[in-house]
């Protein structure tokens, strides 16, 4: 019992961890890419990976945060345009391969020893040189504390009953919220929203009375960057929520299902892709942005693979819906660790050591993936109907 209590609390920390709210901002964008626009964007760990370096550069030389801020926008604004100005008038394989190629670019580029002052090389830039004016914006105060104070162990003194029936409970309310949003025309508009948001808030207490997560309220990876991050994962859930509702976001629909027919009707598909590529680059650079102030700026840690992750996270909370992207993430990292916490603790060592089961981790995550895709491709929260891709 108690090695699967520290499992789940392991899956908790994990869940609310920054870089996993910043990995979501980032499959938010890929979700306008792929998920409602139809474009096969392989790199957007390039976006990330320019809004990152944008942000970094510009304070460890001195300029306020704000104008880095702003440098990582406009790098992911014109990588954007360059990339997007001769494969957007093609069909989406060509989009594949030159945005995958592109991020390996910026990658290789990044780690070039000439630009070792700007870039830092293959070392990269240290979160101390960059992260100081983001903690010194807080408002949370010095030491640490505990989100939700009142948690499973003050409940006769932990007990197992308490635990088993925590969880429980959990799992009936995850299930009856995902019924809810798949429930479509079951419930009224309001009725529904309402009951959504009754159901969230609930989902969180709940979890957070089982798995209690401790952190500095300021530190590198303290509650402070995880409220901004959450804050910001939110905020761009709710605009693409408008995004997507206006008649812009009917266009990305008809692109994707037949940009023909969308061209026919008088509308400039070219310009209505390029404004997807941008914007969706520009969530990924913000993602990029909050996936580094917990850590450093290392070209390596946002390379092909994170592009795929968020590929995972999206394909598995559902393309083409606006909690999907969140969903996703947050289960992606927190089976991730599960995995590889229930391996450390009940494989021997002899059969799987600490590196393996990190490995082992990406393995089982990779065969759930395709067993997704076989018996599931719409996701968790997706419908079929979204999924009628023209690439």
């Amino acid at each position: 019992m108690d090695n699967i209590q520290y499992i789940l609390n392991g899956m908790m920390r994990e869940a609310l961890s920054p870089q996993t709210a910043a990995v979501a901002i980032a499959v938010i964008g890929l979700n306008i890419h792929f998920g409602y626009t139809g474009l096969i964007n392989i790199g957007q760990s390039a976006f990330m990976l320019l809004g990152a370096y944008g942000f970094a550069i510009a304070i460890w030389h001195g300029l306020p945060m704000i104008v880095g801020i702003l440098l990582g926008f406009g790098a992911a604004f014109v990588f954007a345009l360059v990339l997007g100005a001769p494969t957007l008038k093609l069909r989406g394989d060509y989009l594949a391969i030159v945005t995958i190629s592109a991020a390996e670019i910026i990658r290789y580029v990044g780690r070039s020893s000439l630009l070792t002052d700007f870039t830092g090389s293959a070392q990269g830039i240290p979160g101390s040189q960059y992260r100081d004016p983001f903690t010194g914006l807080s408002f949370f105060g010095g030491g640490s504390f505990t989100l939700i104070p009142f948690n499973y162990a003050d409940v006769a003194d932990g007990a197992a009953w308490v635990r088993l029936l925590g969880w429980l409970l959990a799992i009936v309310s995850i299930a009856a919220l995902v019924y809810v949003l798949r429930s479509g025309d079951r419930f009224s508009g309001g009725a529904r929203k309402g009951l959504v948001v009754l159901l969230v808030v609930w989902i969180v207490l709940l979890l957070l009375f089982l798995f209690p997560v401790a952190n500095q309220r300021t530190g590198v990876n303290g509650w402070w960057v995880r409220f901004i991050a959450w804050s910001l994962v939110l905020l761009c859930s709710f605009l693409v929520y408008l995004l997507v509702s206006s008649p812009w976001g009917r266009l990305l629909r008809g692109i994707r299902e037949d940009e023909d027919a969308v061209r026919s009707l008088g509308k400039n598909v070219f310009a209505i892709k390029m404004q997807a590529l941008v914007i969706g680059g520009l969530f990924g650079a913000l993602g990029g942005m909050m996936y580094v102030l917990p850590a450093s700026v290392q070209p390596d840690s946002m390379g092909r693979s994170l592009t795929f992750f968020c590929y995972t996270a999206l394909l598995l909370g559902g393309a083409a819906t606006i909690f999907g992207p969140v969903l996703g993430s947050v289960i992606f990292f927190a089976a991730r660790i599960g995995i590889k916490y229930t391996a450390a603790a009940y494989v021997p060592d002899s059969v799987l050591n600490g590196q393996q089961t990190e490995q082992f981790s990406y393995i089982v995550v990779g065969v759930a993936l395709m067993l997704i895709v076989i018996f599931r491709p719409q996701g968790i929260l997706g419908n079929k109907r979204e999924l009628q891709f023209n690439v």
